[in-house]
This record gives C-alpha cells, sequence and structure tokens, in this order.
C-alpha cells in the first residue's frame, strides 16, 4: 500500500526533474546561429564555386535548371579549381599567406609568451593594470589602428623621426608598402590574442610545482622547460591558432600597409570578388583557404588532445 503523496511532492519532483526541454532549446540555439551565419554561406560559395562566371546578375551559371519539363539538369564545373593550381598569382598568394601569417605567429609568440609570463609573475596589484593595458586597443576600431600605423611607418613618420633625431640613421627607411610594414601590423594587431591565452594557462599553473622542481635540483631555465612550457602548451597552441587563421586571410593590413610586393590572398581574393567579379573563381579561392586553414587546426587540436592525455 503506498502512502499519499504530500502536496509539495509534485513541486519537487519538477525541481529534480532534469531540464530536458531546456537543455535542448539551449543547445539549439548556438547551432541554429551556426547553422544559419556559417553553415549556409559556406555551402552558399561552395555552390557558387561549382558554376561558372556569366556577365549577368547575379555573375554566374545556375548548377540546376529545368530543361524541358521532364528533364533536371545539374552542372558541375572544376574549372575554377583548376585555375588556382594552372595560374601563378593563386598559388604565390596563397604560399606568402601562409609564409607571412607562420612568421607572424612566431614572432607574436615569442613576444607574447614573455609578455604574459611577466604578467602572471607580477604582483597581483598590478596584474590587471597590465591586462588592461593589452585590452584597451580592442576599445578602437581594427580599422582605425591600422591607420594609426601609417603615421608610425611613413617616410616622415614617428619610428623615422626618432631614429634621425638619435642619429641611428641618415636617411629615412622605406618601411611602408613593404613586407616589413605587413608583419608589423600583423604582429600590432594580433599580438593580444596571443598573449590572452597563454596568461590564462599560466596563471593557472601551481607555484608549488616550480618550488618542487627547484628542491630536486632542477635549475630555472630547466624547470622553465620540463614544467612551465609543457604545462602553457594548450595556451599556446590557442593563442597560435587565433593569431594564424586570420593572418592568412588578412585584408586591411596588406592593403594599407603593404605594397605589390607582398601578395596575399585576401586581396586576391577581394579583387575577383569586385573588381574582376568573377565570383565563381572567388568562391574557389575561399573554399581552397577554408581546407587549408582546417589542416592545421585539426593538427593543433590532435596535438594538444594527445598531449593532454599523456599529462594525465
Amino acid at each position: 500500500m503506498t502512502s499519499p503523496r504530500k502536496p509539495l511532492d509534485g513541486f519537487r519532483d519538477r525541481l529534480c526533474r532534469p531540464a530536458g526541454l531546456g537543455r535542448t532549446v539551449a543547445l539549439l540555439i548556438p547551432y541554429g546561429w551556426l547553422l544559419l551565419f556559417f553553415a549556409l554561406p559556406l555551402l552558399i560559395v561552395l555552390k557558387i564555386s561549382f558554376s561558372e562566371s556569366l556577365l549577368a546578375i547575379p555573375p554566374y551559371s545556375p548548377l540546376v535548371e529545368w530543361v524541358d519539363d521532364a528533364t533536371l539538369q545539374i552542372r558541375l564545373s572544376l574549372a575554377n579549381f583548376q585555375q588556382l593550381l594552372q595560374d601563378d598569382l593563386y598559388v604565390v598568394a596563397y604560399l606568402n599567406s601562409i609564409k607571412v601569417a607562420a612568421v607572424s605567429t612566431a614572432v607574436c609568440l615569442l613576444l607574447g609568451y614573455g609578455m604574459a609570463y611577466g604578467i602572471a609573475r607580477s604582483a597581483a596589484r598590478w596584474r590587471y593594470l597590465l591586462l588592461m593595458l593589452i585590452v584597451i586597443p580592442f576599445w578602437t576600431s581594427f580599422l582605425i589602428r591600422v591607420y594609426a600605423m601609417i603615421g608610425f611607418l611613413k617616410d616622415n613618420g614617428l619610428v623615422n623621426n626618432l631614429l634621425l633625431g638619435l642619429g641611428v640613421i641618415d636617411q629615412p627607411l622605406a618601411i611602408m608598402h613593404t613586407a616589413w610594414a605587413v608583419y608589423i601590423g600583423i604582429v600590432y594587431s594580433y599580438l593580444p590574442f596571443m598573449v590572452l591565452p597563454i596568461y590564462a594557462a599560466l596563471d593557472r599553473l601551481d607555484p608549488s610545482l616550480l618550488e618542487a622542481a627547484g628542491d630536486l635540483g632542477a635549475r630555472p631555465w630547466k624547470a622553465f622547460l620540463r614544467v612551465t612550457l609543457p604545462l602553457s602548451m594548450r595556451g599556446v597552441i590557442a593563442g597560435s591558432l587565433l593569431v594564424f587563421i586570420p593572418a592568412v586571410g588578412e585584408f586591411v593590413i596588406p592593403e594599407l600597409l603593404g605594397g605589390l610586393g607582398t601578395p596575399m590572398i585576401g586581396r586576391v581574393l577581394w579583387s575577383d570578388f569586385f573588381a574582376n567579379r568573377d565570383w565563381p573563381v572567388a568562391s574557389a579561392v575561399a573554399v581552397a583557404m577554408l581546407v587549408l586553414l582546417v589542416v592545421p587546426v585539426m593538427l593543433f587540436d590532435r596535438y594538444g588532445a594527445r598531449s593532454l592525455r599523456e599529462r594525465r
């Protein structure tokens, strides 16, 4: 014989019941957002990449069309992707973009790791001030920050005037519209993306591990290589991805600071879309660039997961 349910039992059951509907809605919102603003535009670009260029509006041929009332014709063209391999412009732009992004990421890592390490080891009263100095550039527009670099790098800019005033050089250095300006602009713009993940990893590091390494006879540099660096590797990987991925497709910095001698795939993509109005080839460039970026992301993620399993 079961005891009668109390009035509060139903309310208690509702509180203890797993919120299946709420959890489903909470998961559907971000997935719906990604589907609407990432997957759907990607599918549209992928569709255009297999079409043919036309002097029409829109400037590409449809993939699927009815020939007559009973025949549905599907036309997929691979000529756009073949052009990427045959035209030296795209090959050079891809390779140069990877080189610029890799070198910029390495420079950001060297500078950013030292900055993050210094902030993580600073006194608590200075730590938040130093972090704010890292974040302050995000309070202004990215375009304005890039334009500000022109005032630093041009022939009569701050850098050349400072070097001339100190007597280091006799005539202004030609920095603007060179590859050096592109590297400086990318490092300046994306350095905070490297500092913050590494700082987050170093801030969680247990200081007693370094003390134990010192008690076991490890010198400071050896303790850094054997303890600090491996435990901060996830921050290094995250920061490297946050710098490398947008740097590959960067358009604003090469356009404003670089010259014709520094072709990057972002400028080529913009030229095909808006100057040449060759949407199929531009879409093929975008799809190829996406595939190119997926490979390092998967490799970094696999390395990070493996290193985490080994530490466990």
